[in-house]
């Protein structure tokens, strides 16, 4: 099993959209955490049934702290 990132973002008007940086093109949403994970989950397996997966690359989580000009 391979393990990759996914995105969450909550959206404005409810929900999430979620998407996967290293798939390009492969995005999901859901009325809840739970429900948007299940759904990028299968769009991640249908994108990888179509797709070759992408050569694996170094990819990093780094917080920023912005500061207000």
């Amino acid at each position: 099993m391979k393990e990759i990132f996914v995105l969450m973002q909550e959206e404005n008007d409810g929900g999430f959209s979620v998407s996967v940086p290293s798939l390009p093109g492969c995005f999901s949403q859901g009325e809840t955490f739970e429900e948007a994970m299940c759904n990028i989950s299968e769009a991640v397996n249908l994108y990888l049934g179509k797709n070759p997966l992408p050569k694996s690359k170094r990819e990093f989580v780094v917080p920023l702290k912005l500061k207000v000009c």
